[in-house]
């Protein structure tokens, strides 16, 4: 895409192209724009080989450094998981669990997404796959009852962390957002300065649809980290730009692929240099 040896009209088309085509959002891409343009003045930048490290440079300024999940240091430990039907919420919490079996970690999980049976038995599936145990009640049943219970078997079970399943709610529905809170208010009650970890599962492929997602999971429950799934498809994932740039939330995984294996730690410098990759992984 950048043959050329200097930076001209064309060049900032193309740039501003692939930035938008990944989803960096049009606020974010105009910011960029005008960062590079100062730099190219000031550094005396010449060469397109140059100016798309810069580029590099900038975006890895706007990604949060990840840091460890904060489940150490207390008898247990409960990561609350919200997301969207679809999102991809329910195959991550089992493969977090997975890593964390791997780790030496004894995790149960708590089918909070009572509303639907089927939500019952996928969370069910991923924890025999995972080899972890899975508290669930009947469908319809109150989601709080499910987590005070489950809450009770990992203190019973001596388990070191707790991974709340809940409603694959859509983020406008205002009953279905209050019964997140009220799950949220019962392991504040029942665990000491629980939930420790509230992380909100976004699909790569929705694009700038997350960012008022994360917004508004973000005044409902206070999320602490973001994990993102479904970028082992066309998607880029430049919403989370967006995402870190206006709330301020880490990227804690990244969904690459549907095996146990494929929930990664999120790298930002393996991630710019995704963007600037074609569908074969060579450079753009």
């Amino acid at each position: 895409m950048f043959g050329a040896t200097e930076i001209d009209d064309d060049t900032w088309e193309d740039i501003e192209a692939l930035l938008v085509q990944a989803d960096v959002g049009v606020p974010t891409t105009m910011s960029l724009l005008d960062r590079m343009r100062s730099r190219v003045r000031s550094e005396g930048i010449t060469r397109q080989e140059q100016l798309i490290e810069a580029l590099k440079e900038e975006l890895r300024g706007l990604l949060i450094e990840p840091t460890p999940l904060n489940l150490s240091g207390r008898e247990l430990s409960v990561v609350l998981v919200a997301g969207v039907n679809g999102s991809g919420k329910t195959t991550s919490i089992g493969k977090m669990a997975y890593r964390m079996r791997l780790n030496n970690r004894k995790v149960i999980l708590a089918a909070g997404d009572t509303f639907r049976a089927a939500a019952i038995d996928q969370l069910k599936l991923w924890g025999e796959r995972a080899g972890v145990p899975v508290i669930a009640g009947q469908p319809n049943s109150d989601p709080a009852a499910v987590v005070y219970d489950a809450v009770n078997a990992a203190h019973a079970r001596h388990a070191e962390v707790l991974i709340v399943d809940t409603a694959g709610r859509l983020h406008s529905n205002f009953n279905l957002m209050a019964e997140l809170v009220k799950v949220r208010d019962v392991l504040r009650k029942v665990v000491p300065d629980a939930p420790h970890e509230t992380l909100l599962v976004l699909d790569g492929t929705t694009g700038q649809n997350a960012l008022s997602q994360a917004k508004k999971f973000q005044e409902a429950i206070d999320i602490t980290g973001v994990v993102v799934t479904k970028l082992d498809s066309t998607a880029k994932g430049g919403m989370l730009f967006a995402i870190q740039r206006e709330l301020g939330l880490p990227v804690h995984y990244i969904g690459i692929g549907e095996t146990m294996y494929d929930l990664v730690f999120f790298n930002p410098t393996a991630f710019v240099d995704s963007l600037f990759e074609n569908g074969n992984g060579e450079s753009a």
